[in-house]
Order: structure tokens, then sequence, then C-alpha cells
């Protein structure tokens, strides 16, 4: 089974349990205020685990899922697969450590979602195949690019950030966005130069 897939569904496990149970919710949510000792840094990961409903978990799920399969492949040729979980992992940890610094005096703030360990994903992806298309619903008529797609999530991401009327972190997917490009730039920088020229020539095949 894939690392995708077993994210996936430990993610759906988790969203699931604290949807009904707001003790889960509670400690494992990322909450900057109350993190004032290493003992509660612990939420920087388990709060990507956590959604807000399942309209937030299906919208990140689809786009791990997508996303997540070409990562894991060029991952396990050029390194090892288990490099696909050290990105997402610390993708999650990365993006949300600009919000934990930035509201660790507001008690009002907290923050949950996949949204930095998937914008990581989906930039990783990016870098590799930018013009790779992804179909909706199996529907090529519904298919558009990747990089397309990338703009799009980073596009909602920052419209729903400035509205602020829930707890989702929405500006972890910039942070996860620009992590998950640069881990794999480093990873693989022999491939900048065809990046680029993937850029200068789409093709949508």
């Amino acid at each position: 089974m894939s690392f995708t897939i077993i994210i996936i569904a430990v993610t759906c496990l988790v969203s699931f349990s604290a949807f009904n149970n707001r003790d889960i919710y509670n400690k494992l949510i990322l909450y900057p205020y109350g993190m004032s000792t290493p003992a509660e840094y612990y939420r920087l990961i388990t709060s990507g685990f956590l959604h807000a409903d399942i309209q937030h978990l299906l919208f990140n799920m689809f786009t791990l899922y997508f996303f997540g399969k070409n990562i894991e492949y060029v991952f396990q040729q050029i390194s090892f697969a288990g490099l696909f979980l050290v990105l997402y992992l610390t993708g999650i940890v990365i993006s949300s450590l600009p919000a934990m610094v930035k509201h660790r005096n507001h008690s009002y703030y907290m923050a949950l979602g996949a949204s930095g360990g998937v914008s990581s994903i989906l930039f990783a992806s990016v870098y590799y195949f930018p013009w790779a298309r992804i179909s909706f619903f199996g529907i090529d008529a519904l298919a558009i690019p990747g990089i397309i797609f990338a703009v799009l999530y980073l596009a909602y991401s920052a419209y729903m950030d400035k509205k602020g009327n829930d707890n989702i972190g929405h500006d972890a997917h910039f942070w996860g966005a620009v992590y998950g490009f640069i881990f794999a730039f480093l990873v693989d920088p022999s491939h900048g130069r065809s990046f680029i020229d993937q850029l200068l020539h789409p093709s949508f095949q």
C-alpha cells in the first residue's frame, strides 16, 4: 500500500473521530497560545490530521490523492519512497511555524488541516510535472494542468485566509507550497533546468 493511501486513511480516521469527539479536537488542534512548552509542540503535527468539516477533508484528500502518487513514484526512482512521508510530515510542521509565531499571544487563534502537507506534495509535483493534467470525476473535458490547479488552489487559500472566519490554516497552503518546491529542488537540483524547459514548452498530453 502506498504512503498516499495510508496518509489518507489515517487522516480520515482522525478527522472523523474528532468530528464526534470535542476532547480529541481540542487535544490535537494547533493552538499557539497554549504551546508555551515543548510538551505541546506535538500539535504542529497532529493538527494536520484534523479538518473543520467533510468538505474541507475531501478537498485536501482529493488533492493529495491525485498528486501524491506522482511524487511517490519520482522519489522511489531518484532516492527512496519514504522521502514522500518525510516531505509530507515536515511540510505540515514547517507551514505551521509562521502561524505559531504570529499568533503566539492570541488566545482566540486555533488552526487545523492538512493544508501544509498537501501543498508541499502539490508543489513538489508541479516541479516535476507542471503540465500534467488531472481529470475531475474521470471526465477528460474537465481535466486541467497541474500548474493551473496549483495556482487556483493558492488563490482559493488566499481568499479564504482573508475572510478569516474559520479555524482552517489557509496561510499554511502558501508556506507549504514554497517548502514543497524548495524540498524537491534540493532533493533533485538537476531537474531544475528541465522544469524551466517544461514551463517554456507546455505539453497537455
